[in-house]
């Protein structure tokens, strides 16, 4: 009787113990019914703990190459023969945000796999951009607003050989909105055969010029008449799209057609920005002439017109700094007793290595 009693409250007591603590089920369904905004402050908490991550090596080299870009301009078409085409596309990425995109650059760069092509607020002409245009056989969005040196003639030839394309952005200066109201008729199909009732009969064999396949169309600073012309004539082609988890008439919306996304921004998510901010070099400012010059005081003319004087010569100002920097090392190591001796010993131990 003893025993029993004995092992009566020891059992009791383990019966009792709970080394695993379960939350009650009234926590859990508070937890569960947090409210929204709560789990995304927490969510972003988290976020913002994590550490970024390191470049990979090859963002890094096209990184020191782009910020030395003005240096290999001159044999741009023989360094870039054995890059592949997504590092081109990248170097003429980080060449826009640099002012130094020119015909010369586009035309060593380009490559016949790109399917798009952003050379936004650059000086590529109609010269460049024919030369090119005749490469591309898959292109489908294309970025030519703010180029001031384009015209109709450039567009219409693009659009003759690139007959893929889908999207097209342009405007954003009163000279490129000139261009792109010339264009008009360029987007608007022509056709031989008229007898069908609809667009979709249409076969895109029986288009025989024109933008075939152009659907998004992003012009921002778009006129009404223009826009009238368009959804009565070409109603296919779909003005400024906006994002929406609905799409457009049932068809999505790309997002190279977006008008707050860059088109090359993806290509330079692991490069350094301070790479296209080197040397002092600044976005170049609108000319006087499309910021209506006549209703400025002659004085603000004079100012403008020099900013982008200096703004223009900025780049060369910077070579030559670095070559005069560079001789000055050269003329040091050769004066200088101890460099020179560090010199030869290192070019006599190559000979030697060599030999061996």
């Amino acid at each position: 009787m003893e025993t029993k009693s004995s092992e009566s409250p020891l059992t009791s007591s383990l019966q009792k113990l709970n080394l695993v603590k379960e939350k009650p089920k009234t926590e859990t369904i508070e937890s569960s019914k947090l409210p929204l905004g709560k789990m995304i402050v927490s969510q972003s908490l988290v976020g913002s703990r994590e550490r970024p991550r390191c470049p990979s090596l090859v963002s890094l080299c096209i990184g020191f190459i782009g910020r030395h870009f003005e240096d290999i301009v001159g044999d741009l078409d023989e360094i870039a023969a054995c890059f592949p085409s997504d590092t081109k596309m990248i170097m003429m990425a980080i060449a826009r945000r640099r002012q130094l995109l020119n015909d010369e650059v586009l035309i060593a760069l380009a490559d016949c796999s790109w399917d798009i092509l952003d050379i936004s607020g650059s000086d590529v002409s109609d010269v460049g951009l024919m030369k090119v245009g005749k490469l591309f056989k898959s292109l489908r969005a294309v970025d030519i607003s703010r180029c001031r040196k384009i015209t109709a003639l450039g567009v219409s030839d693009l659009l003759s050989h690139c007959h893929s394309l889908e999207i097209l952005r342009c405007g954003g200066c009163p000279r490129s909105d000139a261009t792109t109201r010339r264009c008009l008729d360029i987007f608007k199909p022509k056709l031989d055969y008229i007898a069908g009732e609809t667009w979709e009969e249409l076969d895109s064999v029986e288009i025989v010029n024109g933008a075939q396949l152009l659907r998004w169309l992003v012009w921002p600073n778009i006129d009404r008449d223009s826009q009238d012309s368009l959804a009565t004539e070409c109603p296919r082609i779909i003005l400024n799209p906006k994002p929406s988890p609905f799409g457009f008439r049932g068809v999505e919306v790309p997002n190279e057609a977006l008008p707050d996304i860059t088109l090359d921004g993806s290509l330079v998510k692991g490069i350094d920005p301070r790479i296209w901010a080197v040397s002092g070099v600044a976005p170049r400012p609108i000319p006087p002439s499309l910021l209506g010059a006549n209703e400025l005081p002659m004085a603000e003319r004079f100012r403008l017109a020099f900013v982008e004087r200096d703004m223009k010569f900025a780049p060369k100002r910077a070579k030559n700094a670095r070559q005069n920097r560079r001789r000055a090392e050269r003329e040091w190591v050769m004066t200088n007793t101890e460099a020179k001796s560090v010199a030869l010993a290192s070019e006599l131990s190559k000979s030697v290595r060599n030999r061996g």
